[in-house]
């Protein structure tokens, strides 16, 4: 009953926060188009939390500032972990909902749901972005985002799983018609979001995950930098 009652709570607000993301966002030229809808997600996923994250990492607090704000380097690390948590999550939770309504043991939908979690971000938030900002061919960016989600997905598993195991026995939850279920998603997205930071720290410092950028340097539009436009002008 109290649990059902905070994850209710905790549903409302996620909604809530997701809002005011979208109303936001529409005043956020420097964010790429898959990082808004990253940022949706993740908001949807872990609520308030998500869109403290948003407020604290990614929304530039004047215009033509997002690059000097996002530079920091645990905000590039932030900007990697929301890309690669978003497309993962998402298949992972898709793939529970489909497992749980029919039936599949704990232990075998964990491998469902790794599977597509890891295709979902592999093709569809790793490959595809790599193609239109870095004029790839298919195969390329194939290629060069298969260990990088690979690597993400493995430690944010690690931490997301078990505690998908664990608060669904604590709570005896399993149906995803319950708000019970959608809270211990949520849980179990930020256990692994936590765990699958200092890996993504490592990849972005060696190159090999791009990440916290500005649309102008990162392609799909954006605004020049407040510096920039008074250069031009003068």
């Amino acid at each position: 009953m109290v649990i059902g009652l905070i994850a209710m709570i905790w549903g409302v607000s996620s909604i809530a926060s997701s809002v005011w993301l979208l109303v936001d966002l529409r005043n956020q030229p420097e964010i790429m188009s898959m990082m808004k809808v990253a940022w949706t997600l993740i908001t949807l996923y872990l609520g308030v939390i998500g869109l403290a994250l948003y407020v604290t990492s990614c929304r530039e607090p004047r215009p033509g500032t997002h690059d000097e704000f996002v530079a920091p380097m645990w905000k590039q690390a932030t900007g990697s972990v929301i890309h690669c948590v978003a497309g993962d999550a998402l298949g992972i939770v898709g793939a529970a909902v489909v497992t749980s309504l029919l039936g599949m043991p704990m232990y075998g939908d964990m491998v469902v749901e790794y599977i597509v979690g890891f295709l979902v971000g592999w093709l569809l938030f790793q490959t595809i972005p790599m193609m239109h900002m870095n004029h790839i061919s298919l195969q390329s960016a194939l290629r060069t985002g298969f260990w990088a989600e690979l690597l993400s997905l493995t430690f944010m598993v690690l931490g997301m799983f078990p505690t998908m195991v664990y608060l669904m026995s604590l709570w005896s939850v399993m149906s995803p018609w319950s708000f019970g279920f959608w809270f211990v998603m949520s849980m179990s997205i930020l256990v692994g979001s936590v765990v699958t930071y200092p890996i993504n720290w490592w990849m972005v410092s060696k190159g090999m995950k791009h990440g916290m950028g500005s649309a102008h340097v990162m392609g799909h539009g954006g605004s020049e930098p407040i510096h920039l436009v008074k250069h031009v002008h003068e």
